[in-house]
């Protein structure tokens, strides 16, 4: 049985961090691109970032970059994203995908992903 588990959301002010986890079970982790996706509220899911099965491509939306660091330990099927600096406008709730077999190119496209897991609650407030 697949699953992907979230963890670490929270309530964190202007300026603070999080850690969120992804444990994976059920499939094959090492071969998979593991990805972030948020859904903000009253918005659609948004790609945040992306890491390739052995960590040697990583990819994030423009909207994070410098902020977030996404990163995934193959031996614990585990996927992280660090999120620093954060603001208002990344309160959304965090959902971490799996695909495998996709091009660079489709890994912004929400379809292309298998795996997904129930999602993390993040709010950026004071």
């Amino acid at each position: 049985q697949v699953q992907l588990v979230e963890s670490g959301g929270g309530l964190v002010q202007p300026g603070g961090s999080l850690r969120l986890s992804c444990a994976a079970s059920g499939f094959t982790f090492s071969s998979f691109y593991m990805s972030w996706v948020r859904q903000a509220p009253g918005k659609g899911l948004e790609w945040v970032s992306s890491i390739y099965s052995d960590s040697s491509k990583i990819y994030y939306a423009d909207s994070v970059k410098g902020r977030f660091t996404i990163s995934r330990d193959n031996a614990g099927n585990t996927v992280y994203l660090q999120m620093s600096s954060l603001k208002p406008e990344d309160t959304a709730v965090y959902f971490c995908a799996a695909a495998v077999g996709v091009s660079v190119s489709a890994i912004k496209q929400i379809e292309v992903y298998r795996y997904w897991g129930q999602g993390t609650q993040v709010t950026v407030s004071s």
